[in-house]
């Protein structure tokens, strides 16, 4: 059984558009280069053919994979979401108490996620510790570097 990923209008979209290239760009592409592949002769010994089924196995594979990722998909409806809480699709300004460093991140799901957008996971230690608090709560964050703290400094959506 699959999980139930939650996701924004603009991500969800993202993984169909996706999936929409596999199954009509790259299978019938595929399908063209095995084609002539074949059309060469011996398949025992014919390297363009292995790899051309060795490519549509992996696409197979990928695009049986997006289409569950699809079916258990949700979108977000953050209509009744507690606002005054770091939640999914929040943008949530924090500051290291070791170093006063002030950050601002917004939490997405993971497939979402991207650092150099300030995207981090929901599912990422920073993300998890940080995911229900309140504008002046501390999170104390098991990292790889150690125990951190970061204050909330302010959520938005």
């Amino acid at each position: 059984m699959s999980q139930i990923n939650y996701y924004s209008a603009e991500g969800l979209q993202k993984l169909k558009d996706e999936l929409y290239d596999l199954a009509h760009v790259q299978r019938p592409s595929i399908s063209n280069q095995i084609a002539e592949a074949r059309d060469k002769g011996d398949l025992s010994e014919n390297a363009e053919y292995d790899a051309a089924k060795e490519a549509q196995g992996i696409l197979e594979m990928r695009i049986s994979k997006l289409e569950a990722v699809i079916a258990n998909a949700r979108l977000i409806d953050d209509a009744n979401i507690d606002k005054s809480r770091a939640f999914i699709l929040s943008t949530v300004k924090i500051r290291n108490k070791a170093n006063q460093m002030e950050i601002e991140y917004t939490l997405v799901a993971e497939s979402e996620a991207d650092i150099k957008l300030r995207k981090i996971s929901v599912d990422s230690p920073i993300g998890k510790g940080i995911l229900g608090k309140k504008v002046g709560e501390i999170a104390d964050i098991q990292t790889p570097g150690g125990m951190m703290q970061f204050e909330i400094l302010s959520i938005t959506r």
